[in-house]
Formats: structure tokens, C-alpha cells, sequence
């Protein structure tokens, strides 16, 4: 655990460790590729559609920078919990991978705070004490993709300092998917022989389009093929945080953070709407022929559209995050009863203000399904029976508070103990400035735990080592839920809340099992390997609800229990000039309670109930992964090597009840190499998907009788997003 002191083979659960080396191996502007081919149980389904904003799915837990996924793992960067405020999302294109370096992937641990379900990433960022000199990195590729990355680290005596600066454009292998990333970070540190204080500050400005999935029926037609576009998240964040430790006396270290996180996200979103002409008038009603829609004006809007145009609209929010707090630490570790000990104290202290502002202005939609506004035509507070849209001026405030406590005792030379806890306490206001009466966003709620942890690991040879471990986490509803979470009244999912109902918080248990090794064989031969089983049950897990009125009305809601539960299997061998890696995960997500839900549009089994079983699967989680790497050093200055990374089938999005045919599983090879020119220069070199296999990361369902559905025509309902095909990578990395 970073930051404890516990050594690695204390740890009574999985370890999954990546170091800075591991980063400069791959040419992504993102961090997730190098945790795809590192970590045997993380996948990405890349919901948003854009190769520079992919989620991160771990163990069935995702952590997406898509505002409305219920997320289950815990981010932190330095020591700051980074999953934002609103809707506890992830921003990974915040993190620049050069900068990086050290990322564990932690198994589900009270410790680490809200949102561990299924366990945190850590990220702990390059200062000058550990990297000096100076390096650039210019790098191409085949989708118009131009990126360039600097950083410099330098030590003098007690002090150090170390910057990193990068930006990156892609075109983009899909139509209107060029996204810009921009980004920074710098660290001032100073370190004597018992203390040690770091300075550092990250910022990003970044754009993305990202137009998520498409109708299988137009990728026949075209792979770069969008449906309902723009879709388009323009991101900035800055942050500034202050870290520092001391010893206090030869056994006990006091560590403290603090910090300040800045963050907006303007969100536009082109859509189908469930506004339409009205019948026998020329006004615009709402769901059906007979609903009012109302403008900005608490009018009826009239239909200012050409004659046979399709309506669609433009759904646009804007968040604005200013985020404050910091944690304490205390390490001790004295002997107990001439045992070795590690105590762990500390609390933590996380304060944020969100405003949130949505609207909805109507379109036409082209052939080309881009929806085209310009009438000014703004939807006010329209409500039919069981829906309602219309502007939105939320205010909100979060107040995490954590205590936690960790003791590692080496009870024999064999056997360590490990045992402790985490009290949360969640409180989150709403206030609503725009709506009034029953259908009022304010309200406060409040959140308590206290989650144990308790595990053990046992050597049962120099070389082999067996753990097991017991451990409860949990989440607190996000603002955005809580605003979306009255099935009376649904909401566009991400853009428009209308009440806020209580939710439950989500509780998660965890059993984790396993046996890891490393061997040093005759020679220069070494063999690293583990084999672990695992099981998280959720209860009061929140879902993403379809309503039973409308294309795109949704709310959330407790669902009860669901269960995520698997092995893992990986080994690495290195001989001489040769390296090798493999592993296997197989992740069983399936839902332990009966569930009736309302269909999504364009289901193919009908537009009856989905009536969920204890036993079905969860959708867009695969159940198999399966990893394999080689690399090779020809000389002393060329190495070559290659991946390939297979997936297994999965449900559409939607289909709870399992009735529909599965997305297909997929496998892709990738190749890379690197060759050192001078000793100050590198060529570098990779190939990605080389036998340009068509696969899919995503699918749900789109309706296909609606007014923009039918400019696709065809019967099929699939929508996915599609992967990247064959593409090239060339750089030129120049160290000073």
C-alpha cells in the first residue's frame, strides 16, 4: 500500500504494480492502454467513443470520465482523491503518462475510502529526486494523431525540480472525432535526512469529440460512420497540492496533504427528441400528440420547422467544480512484543462546490443525423404524465470525512496479520436555484460506515507465498444521482434532474483469495507468477434505470444485490535478452436479486418487461481476458516485441435479462520496437490491430422507428462502438 511502509509480500490480496518504464513503452496519450496490457482484469468498452477519453473497467468496477456510469473504484494522484465531486467520474486524460511514476491497481480495500467497491488506482507522479535530465518525444500517427511530450528532473542537493509539458491532436479513425489535449505538471521538492516536502501542480485543457456508439447498419456502410452528432466534451482542470513527511522519532513518520482542485466540463450532446409536431395544429407537443411543450417563454412553441424536417435537439450542461481538502497520516513501526509492526492512523477531509446548468434547444437533423440548431427555440419546464425536461440551476455541495486505521503484525517469520477499518461520513447538499414546489432539487442527505478490513499472508516457501483476505467498502450516491432519482419523475440521464428521493448508499463485501511467486531459475532466468479467486457482493447497487415513457428518459435507482466474482492468473519469465508475459482473467457479473425493468429502445426481445433473475449477467462487463506479450533485444540497440489482447463476449447495454445475442469477443495483435540511434536518440515504433480486424468495444440498442432511427433504415437495433483499425505509430524520443 503506497504510502504505509507495508512491503509487498504483506499484502493479503492481489498486487498489480506498473512502473514508469512500462509508460514509456507506449505511444497513447492516455494512461489506460498501458493498464489494459498490464493488469489481467482491466478491459475498456470506451463508451464515449473517442481512443483519447477511454474508461477503465476493473474486476466489473468502472471508473469513466462519463458523467452518469455508476462508478466503483477510487482515483488518487498524489495522495488527492480525483474522482470528481458531481458524479464521482474519472478525467484520465488529466493524467499525462510521461509524468507518471508508479500506478498501483489496488484490490478492493476500506483504506483507500468512498467508492472502493472494487478496489482504487494510485498514482504517484515523477519529482526530481527520481528522474533527472531531460527528454522529448515526438510522435505520429496514421489518423492524423501529432503529439509531442517534455519533461526535465533535476536534484541539487536537498532541493529538486521536475516538469513535464505535453499536447496531442488526432483527427481521429471515425468522422468528426478530433479531440486536442493539453496538459502540465511541475513539482518543487526538498528532502533532508528526516523530512521530505513536495510542491506540485497539474492543469489540462482538453477537447474531445466523442460520439459513442453508432448503428451496426451504417458501419456495414462505414466505418468511420457517427450517429447523432455533436457530441463534444470541452474539459479544462487545474490543481495545486502540498505534500509532506517527517520523522519524528527513528520508528514513527507524520505525512499530511493538501489541496485545491479547479474543474468544468461544457458538454454538447445532438440527440432524437420525444418533441414532435402536435395533432391537427401547427404547435409542438411533447411524448405524444397532445402534451404541450413548452418554451423559455412558459409558452407553447410553435413549429417554426420546414415542412417533413426531422427534430432533433441539442442537449447542452456545464459543470463547475471548485474542490478543497487534505489528509493526515501517522506511520509507527515498533516492535510489538518483539514482533515486527506497522500501525497506520490517519483521516482525511475532501470539500467541494458544484454548479451544474443544462438546457435544450431543438433542431433539425441532417442526412448525416448532425443535429443543426438555429432557431432558438429553447424546451422550458414540459412535464407529460411521468416525464419532465427543462432548464437546470443546481448548486451542490460535498463534505467527505475518513478515518482509517491499518496494523500489518509479522506474527511468526511467515505469517503476517493484517487488520483494520475506515469510518465514512458523506454529506451532500443540493440546492436547487431555478425550480420550485414538489418538484425541488434541494434537500440534503447523509451517509455513514464504518467498512473493516481484515487478511493475512502466509510464505509457505522462500518462493511461494499465500494470502486471504476479508473487506467492506463503500459509495455514497453522487449529486447527479441523487438529483435523477425519482421514477415518477425521470430525467435526461447526465443533462436534466427534476427531485431528489433518497438513495441508499452501496455497500460491497469482499472475500480474495490467492498464491503468488517469484523464482530465480538456473542462470539468468527468473519467473514471476500469481493465481488469486475473488468475490464482491454489492448491496443497494444504483442503476441506470430506462423509463417506461420517452427515447431518452432515464433515473436511478437501488437495484439491490449484484455480484462480481472471478480468477486471475498471470506469469512473467525473462532469459537473457528475452522477456515474456501472460495472463488470464475471467470476471462473473451477474445480479443476485429479482429486478423488473422497463426496456430500452429498440430491444430486440420487444417492448415487454425485462424481468432479471438472480443469475443473469451484468451488461458491457466481458467475461474473459486473456493477454500476451514478448519482447526481444536483438543488440544493444534494437529490441522488438509485440501484445496481442483478447476479449470475450458480452451483453448489449440493456439487456439485463440476457434474452439477445451477445457483442462478440475479439483479439488484436500489436507489434512495436525501438531502436537507438546515437546514444541521445531513439526511434520508436508500433503497430496496433495489424491484421485490421473489425471488433467492437460497446453495443446497446438505438430505436430505429424514430424520426432520426429511420434516416438508417434497416431492421437491426445493435449500436456499438466500433474499434480502432490497423494504424501506425512512429517517434523520435531525444534525451539532453
Amino acid at each position: 500500500m503506497p504510502g504505509t511502509g507495508v512491503e509487498t509480500s504483506h499484502i493479503p490480496a492481489a498486487v498489480n504494480k506498473i512502473d514508469a518504464s512500462k509508460f514509456e513503452q507506449q505511444s497513447s496519450p492516455s494512461v489506460v492502454p498501458t493498464m489494459l496490457i498490464n493488469v489481467p482484469s482491466v478491459s475498456t468498452t470506451n463508451e464515449s467513443g473517442n481512443s483519447f477519453e477511454p474508461d477503465l473497467q476493473f474486476r466489473g468496477f468502472l471508473a469513466t470520465p462519463l458523467t452518469g456510469t455508476p462508478i466503483g473504484l477510487a482515483v488518487y494522484q498524489n495522495g488527492v482523491r480525483i474522482n470528481e465531486p458531481f458524479g464521482d467520474n474519472v478525467h484520465w486524460d488529466f493524467i499525462p503518462p510521461d509524468a507518471v511514476h508508479s500506478m498501483d491497481i489496488v484490490t478492493a480495500n476500506p483504506v483507500f475510502g468512498l467508492n472502493a467497491l472494487g478496489g482504487a488506482v494510485v498514482v504517484q507522479m515523477k519529482n526530481g529526486f527520481n528522474y533527472q535530465g531531460a527528454e522529448n518525444d515526438f510522435v505520429a500517427d496514421s489518423y492524423g494523431r501529432v503529439q509531442d511530450s517534455f519533461q526535465w528532473g533535476k536534484q541539487d542537493g536537498n532541493y529538486s525540480a521536475y516538469f513535464a509539458i505535453d499536447g496531442a491532436h488526432e483527427d481521429g479513425f471515425r468522422q468528426r472525432t478530433s479531440s486536442t489535449i493539453r496538459r502540465l505538471y511541475g513539482d518543487i521538492g526538498y528532502k533532508d535526512d528526516r523530512s521530505e516536502v513536495h510542491l506540485n501542480v497539474t492543469a489540462a485543457d482538453n477537447f474531445f469529440n466523442a460520439p459513442a456508439t453508432t448503428p451496426v447498419e451504417l458501419l456495414n456502410q462505414d466505418w468511420s460512420a457517427v450517429y447523432t452528432t455533436p457530441q463534444s466534451d470541452a474539459l479544462k482542470m487545474g490543481m495545486i497540492s502540498l505534500q509532506g513527511n517527517t520523522a519524528l522519532t527513528d520508528t514513527v513518520t507524520l505525512a499530511g496533504t493538501l489541496y485545491y482542485r479547479y474543474f468544468s466540463d461544457h458538454h454538447v450532446d445532438g440527440n432524437d427528441t420525444d418533441v414532435q409536431v402536435c395533432d391537427n395544429t401547427s404547435l409542438l407537443c411533447f411524448t405524444d400528440g397532445t402534451t404541450p411543450a413548452i418554451g423559455s417563454n412558459g409558452q407553447q412553441l410553435p413549429n417554426l420547422f420546414p415542412k417533413d424536417a426531422v427534430l432533433g435537439e441539442i442537449d447542452r450542461n456545464n459543470t463547475r467544480t471548485n474542490g478543497w481538502g487534505g489528509s493526515v497520516q501517522m506511520n509507527d513501526t515498533a516492535t510489538l512484543n518483539g514482533m515486527d509492526n506497522n500501525f497506520v492512523f490517519g483521516a482525511s477531509l475532501d470539500m467541494a462546490e458544484s454548479n451544474f446548468n443544462a438546457n435544450t434547444e431543438l433542431g433539425t437533423v441532417d442526412p448525416n443525423t448532425f443535429v443543426v440548431t438555429g432557431n432558438g427555440q429553447f424546451l422550458g419546464f414540459t412535464t407529460s404524465d411521468q416525464g419532465s425536461i427543462g432548464p437546470v440551476k443546481l448548486n451542490t455541495t460535498n463534505t467527505y470525512l475518513g478515518v482509517y486505521g491499518l496494523d500489518t503484525l509479522d506474527v511468526t517469520k511467515r505469517f503476517t496479520l493484517t487488520l483494520g477499518g475506515r469510518f465514512n461520513f458523506a454529506n451532500i447538499d443540493l440546492s436547487d436555484l431555478l425550480q420550485t414546489g414538489s418538484n425541488s432539487l434541494t434537500g440534503s442527505h447523509q451517509y455513514a460506515r464504518f467498512n473493516p478490513v481484515i487478511g493475512a499472508t502466509y510464505k509457505i516457501t522462500p518462493d511461494v507465498l499465500g494470502y486471504a483476505s476479508y473487506s467492506e467498502s463503500n459509495r455514497a450516491p453522487t449529486p447527479l444521482e441523487l438529483g435523477c432519482s425519482d421514477p415518477n419523475l425521470p430525467c435526461i440521464i447526465d443533462t436534466f434532474l427534476v427531485s431528489d428521493p433518497d438513495l441508499n448508499q452501496v455497500v460491497s463485501r469482499t472475500v480474495e483469495l490467492g498464491l503468488r511467486g517469484k523464482t530465480n531459475l538456473s542462470g539468468d532466468q527468473t519467473l514471476g507468477w500469481n493465481l488469486g479467486f475473488y468475490r464482491t457482493d454489492n448491496s443497494d447497487d444504483i442503476l441506470n434505470v430506462v423509463a417506461p415513457i420517452g427515447m431518452t428518459f432515464g433515473y436511478f435507482a437501488n437495484v439491490g444485490k449484484t455480484r462480481r466474482e472471478g480468477v486471475e492468473a498471470a506469469v512473467n519469465y525473462t532469459k537473457g535478452d528475452w522477456s515474456l508475459f501472460a495472463s488470464y482473467a475471467y470476471v462473473d457479473a451477474t445480479y443476485q436479486s429479482y429486478i423488473t425493468l422497463n426496456p430500452p429502445s429498440g430491444d430486440p426481445a420487444g417492448d415487454g418487461p425485462v424481468n432479471v433473475v438472480p443469475g443473469d449477467h451484468i451488461s458491457r462487463i466481458p467475461a474473459h481476458h486473456f493477454k500476451f506479450g514478448l519482447d526481444y533485444n536483438v543488440n544493444d540497440r534494437w529490441t522488438v516485441g509485440g501484445n496481442v489482447l483478447a476479449v470475450g463476449n458480452q451483453f448489449f447495454g440493456g439487456d439485463e435479462s440476457n434474452e439477445n445475442p451477445k457483442l462478440p469477443g475479439y483479439a488484436t495483435v500489436n507489434l512495436h520496437t525501438t531502436y537507438q540511434v546515437t546514444k541521445n536518440m531513439q526511434f520508436h515504433a508500433e503497430i496496433e490491430n495489424l491484421f485490421n480486424k473489425r471488433y467492437y468495444l460497446n453495443g446497446t440498442y438505438f430505436d430505429n422507428t424514430s424520426s432520426v432511427g429511420s434516416l438508417v433504415g434497416g431492421t437491426n437495433t445493435d449500436t456499438v462502438t466500433p474499434g480502432k483499425p490497423f494504424s501506425v505509430y512512429a517517434g523520435l524520443k531525444v534525451t539532453f
